[in-house]
Order: structure tokens, then sequence, then C-alpha cells
């Protein structure tokens, strides 16, 4: 079973940037498509972006906009986000996740403690 730690998240003005990590260990990290969701207060969790195993990526349009990049290292076992022109709106606490099936749609069975991501104005 794999096990998943996120890192990176902190305080940053508007229009600042942040690249948060996840570092996976436990399981063969190829074998795992990977995700970044995050759930502001008093809202739902929301998905952000997704990256198969082979660097194929989706993003929420919604959320990110272009701004946000997804990105993996296998060799490493970790995946990255790179926020970019942050805004208020996107505070938040991230979590990263993690699942053997490749697909969009799929839930996710594997979850990181999340990290935090406070935006000033």
């Amino acid at each position: 079973q794999v096990q998943l730690v996120e890192s990176g998240g902190g305080l940053v003005q508007a229009g600042g940037s942040l690249r948060l990590s996840c570092a996976a260990s436990g399981g063969t990290f190829r074998n795992y498509a990977m995700g970044w969701f995050r759930q502001a207060p008093g809202k739902d969790r929301e998905f952000v972006a997704h990256i198969t195993w082979n660097g194929f990526t989706q993003y929420s349009t919604e959320t990110v906009k272009g701004r946000f990049t997804i990105s993996r290292i296998n060799a490493k076992n970790t995946v990255y986000l790179q926020m970019n022109s942050l805004k208020p709106e996107d505070t938040a606490v991230y979590y990263c996740a993690a699942k053997t099936d490749q697909r969009m749609g799929v839930t996710y069975p594997y979850w990181g403690q999340g990290t935090q991501v406070t935006v000033s104005s």
C-alpha cells in the first residue's frame, strides 16, 4: 500500500507562486496515477489535476485556468503541483492522491494528510 506525504504549502501573497510536492513510498510509484485535490473551509473537496503514470495530464478547467501544472518524476517517487498567479480563493488544504487505475473518474483510494496553502490579498 502506498503512503503519500505532501509538502511545500505555506503563506504567499496574491500573484505569487508555490510548488507542492508529494512523496510516495511503500509501492511501485510508476504503477499509480496521481491526483491533486483541495478543500477550502466550509466547502467540499474538489479536483485540481490528474497525471497518469506516463505523464498524461488533465485539469479542472474552472479551478486551474492555465495557472497550475502537475508533473511527476517517477525516479524520485514524487508528483508536483506548480501553482502560479495564486489568488485568495486558492486558499485551501491541498491533498495528493494515488490510484492504480489510470482513468479519470475512478475513485482514489490512497490519500496524503494534506498541506495548507494560504494566499493573502
